[in-house]
């Protein structure tokens, strides 16, 4: 699949030039490369429950290929148990980095950015795991369109706004990477009860 990258504090630099992120940074671009529109077709009308846009179908295949790949999922930052609940768990890590797939709302957009902070800098909690960079995939404004997404979803267009104000926050290499709009299908949505659900239609 086509997407974008923005590299900040030369995180993009970083992962292409140094030993220990290289190595990870291929194995996650050629998660993304290896994943089609039409495994995406496939998954979407293979789902038991009706689903409005395409984003557990993505979220199920990059966690498919990272897995097999050994990544961890929905990794603990923290060994304390009152810190091990969802909201403080990276969604993927292994040795250097950190990684947040963020199709939810955009409310969330500095929660996702600041987990891999977290998860990179010393803290007074103890620590389950110690990287020391972050990547954030998330949908492009087109992609969220074509994709179905909810019009509160945020979007890599957005994720890149909110670096400028918490950029002396945000004090480790990351990456944001914006997922491109499948190029053989778009979602249409129909309404189905008091639900819309999401309408597979084939592009010439």
């Amino acid at each position: 699949m086509d997407y974008i990258t923005h590299s900040f504090r030369y995180g993009l630099e970083i992962f292409e030039t140094q030993p220990k992120f290289n190595n990870l940074w291929k194995e996650i671009t050629n998660t993304l490369d290896n994943i089609t529109d039409d495994d995406i077709i496939n998954y979407f009308q293979t789902q038991k429950r009706k689903a409005k846009s395409i984003s557990e179908a993505l979220n199920s295949l990059i966690e498919k290929e990272l897995i097999a790949l050994h990544w961890k999922n929905q990794s603990p930052i923290f060994n304390d148990t009152k810190y091990q609940k969802n909201r403080w768990k990276l969604d993927f890590a292994k040795d250097n980095i950190s990684i947040e797939v963020a199709f939810n709302h955009g409310e969330a957009i500095a929660w996702n950015l600041i987990k891999p902070i977290l998860a990179s800098e010393l803290n007074h909690v103890e620590k389950a795991i110690q990287t020391k960079a972050g990547i954030i995939i998330c949908a492009t404004e087109s992609m969220k369109k074509a994709g179905g997404f909810d019009s509160a979803t945020g979007t890599y267009e957005k994720f890149l706004r909110y670096l400028i104000p918490l950029n002396n926050l945000l004090t480790v290499p990351m990456v944001i990477i914006g997922l491109g709009p499948p190029k053989k299908f778009e979602i249409k949505h129909q309404k189905k009860g008091n639900k819309k659900i999401g309408i597979i239609k084939k592009l010439n």
